[in-house]
């Protein structure tokens, strides 16, 4: 007898769906199986992709072929312990490999010059994140995947046992049709661009976020609601997030402003509110960014320099807004441009400049220096406390943008998806949607970690339909 022909769905198309689409595709052909791929998306072409198009991509490997030694233990110090252990072996297990299979269908790695601050060793595909969509997508379909844009997932059908049957999907023009389903990977991104569940899960004020590239907007979070109704479990901090310090007045995809530390920041009142020099910009740049949304008037602040930030060597690269800052050769000047007291900027920036007076041969961007201002300043400044004395000053505004959100789906190493009872049969997540993220996110994982499992995931779909859903 003529077994059915079986259906896999994914939903979403960044680098996780795409990977785990292709996966599947490729699994299904090496075990010589007939399985429908169709691959959902709710933006238009153009615009798919979500966080991965406009994503630099970096991702936290010493080479392509090999982790940096320590990973699973800086996995763990980022969670403060709260890590599952045995996920984040399996993503340690399984990065190089994933790379390579990357490099096999054309994505080309470097090792980037990364901001100005030392860090976790890092590569990245050529072109960044809209290479590894580009190549992706064009591998799965010329593998047999079905790609359907302004394609929405509205809900899972579930069968008895709680087992995937179908999804119900709506076109851009409102027509709402279910489409069966043998196996489900969801990889719809987490819930940045609900502004209800932000509100909900990160207080009043959190929906108006800015957004930190234009794909961010379609992750609001349907995977994780459809997949709770029918009893998924939940993982990862549901008040965390990723945020990074941008220019609100530019028009680019994510552009961070990564100078603060080099200055001092100020708010509208032209008073400092944290010790810029904390960490390095990975290390502080999500309690800043955060701290200026939520604690500051305006929900804005100004980083404040001086002429020296032009003698930092590729400065330019941790600043990825095209628009210049404000100068002038007087604070009192540069307060009028950016509308703050220029008595209060100017006492700030006096006093500032009087408890920094360590010896500025120390001054090094790539690393904290150690260079502290005096035990007087409160805020502390930590390290990089260099005067602000050689005009122009300069002023750049920041505020927050979220990039994902931390609460998701419990998944296992398997990327299957967890509810009371074990995992469900025929669902699988992988990227934002799954949590395992709590307190910061590990510097340079968001991306590799979607390769990773969603590339798992379509693997193990394939297997799930070969063999277990009969």
């Amino acid at each position: 007898m003529t077994q059915d022909l079986q259906r896999l769905v994914v939903v979403g198309h960044g680098a996780a769906g795409l990977a785990a689409a292709l996966a599947a595709a490729e699994q299904a052909r090496s075990r010589g199986l007939c399985i429908d791929i169709t691959l959902l998306e709710k933006s238009r072409e153009a615009e798919a992709g979500g966080n991965t198009r406009c994503s630099p991509s970096y991702m936290r490997l010493e080479a392509p072929d090999r982790l940096a030694p320590g990973f699973e233990d800086d996995m763990q110090q980022a969670s403060a312990g709260l890590a599952d252990a045995v996920y984040f072996r399996t993503l340690a297990e399984n990065a190089g490999p994933t790379i390579g299979w990357l490099q096999s269908h054309g994505v080309e790695f470097v090792t980037p010059v990364y901001y100005l601050s030392s860090g976790p060793a890092r590569i990245q595909p050529v072109g960044g994140g809209s290479t590894i969509v580009e190549k992706l997508v064009d591998a799965a379909q010329r593998a047999g995947v079905k790609v359907l844009y302004q394609t929405a997932v509205t809900d899972l059908v579930m069968a008895e046992g709680h087992r995937v049957c179908a999804v119900e999907t709506q076109s851009s023009h409102g027509v709402t049709t279910a489409l069966k389903a043998d196996a489900v990977i969801l990889a719809a991104g987490g819930f940045q661009g609900n502004a209800a569940m932000m509100r909900t899960y990160f207080g009043p004020g959190a929906e108006n976020l800015k957004l930190i590239s234009p794909g961010t907007r379609f992750d609001t979070g349907d995977g994780i609601r459809m997949a709770m109704d029918q009893g998924a479990g939940a993982s990862g901090d549901w008040n965390g997030m990723h945020i990074e310090p941008v220019d609100p007045r530019s028009q680019n995809s994510a552009p961070v402003v990564l100078v603060y530390p080099y200055g001092i920041v100020v708010d509208q009142d032209g008073c400092r509110f944290l010790d810029e020099g904390g960490g390095l910009v990975h290390e502080t740049w999500e309690i800043f960014a955060r701290d200026i949304h939520f604690a500051r008037k305006n929900s804005i602040a100004y980083a404040i320099l001086d002429s020296r930030l032009f003698d930092i060597e590729g400065y330019q690269r941790a600043i990825r807004s095209e628009v210049p800052p404000y100068q002038s050769e007087t604070l009192e000047g540069l307060a009028a441009q950016i509308g703050i007291p220029g008595r209060h900027l100017k006492e700030t920036v006096d006093a500032f400049n009087a408890a920094a007076n360590g010896n500025v041969a120390r001054f090094d961007v790539a690393r904290c220096d150690g260079l502290a201002a005096a035990d007087t300043l409160n805020p502390p400044k930590s390290n990089w406390a260099r005067a602000i004395a050689k005009p122009p000053y300069l002023a750049y505004p920041l505020v927050g943008a979220i990039a994902y959100t931390f609460g998701g789906l419990a998944t296992n190493e398997k990327a299957e998806v967890l509810g009371e009872r074990g995992p469900m049969p025929g669902l699988y997540a992988a990227g934002e949607i799954a949590g395992h993220f709590y307190g910061t996110a590990p510097n340079a994982v968001s991306v590799l970690r979607a390769l990773v499992f969603g590339k798992i995931a379509g693997r193990e779909a394939v297997d799930f339909l070969n063999t277990g859903a009969g």
